[in-house]
């Protein structure tokens, strides 16, 4: 399959890898993120809320981001976006399981961080399916 095929989801070879690649980048970012604001108290009773709250606004951004980079077109923003997140969700699946350190070690830690990476994931689904568009005609 050369660059210009698309695959048997609609990709392209060079979407779908960097599509993993943002996926894992995105998640490393927000994994530094969590484990410097969990120990302050950002994932534990009211700022729970507010830390979810604030994931939805800051996860437009990157789904813009992940559109422009991967040069995803309307259509393909549910399917792209659903890549970049499976990417995210598997690498947090092995290190809740096997290096729970990255997210600080400790209980209830790494369970906050990994539920509200959980969360941003959906975030980010709904967003990339709801800015979908039918397909080109």
């Amino acid at each position: 399959m050369n660059d210009s095929q698309t695959n048997r989801i609609g990709l392209t070879q060079r979407q779908t890898l960097l599509l993993v690649a943002t996926g894992a980048a995105l998640w490393f970012l927000a994994a530094l993120l969590l484990r410097n604001i969990a120990p302050m108290g950002a994932l534990e009773g009211i700022m729970r809320g507010v830390s979810y709250a604030l994931v939805i606004p800051g996860t437009f951004p990157f789904v813009l981001l992940t559109r422009w980079l991967v040069a995803l077109r309307d259509d393909q923003m549910g399917i792209g976006i659903a890549v970049a997140t499976m990417t995210a969700l598997l690498i947090d699946g092995i290190v809740v399981a096997w290096f729970p350190a990255v997210y600080g070690g400790q209980l209830p830690q790494v369970t906050n961080c990994a539920a509200i990476i959980l969360w941003g994931a959906g975030v980010a689904l709904l967003l990339g399916f709801f800015m979908n568009k039918g397909a080109l005609k």
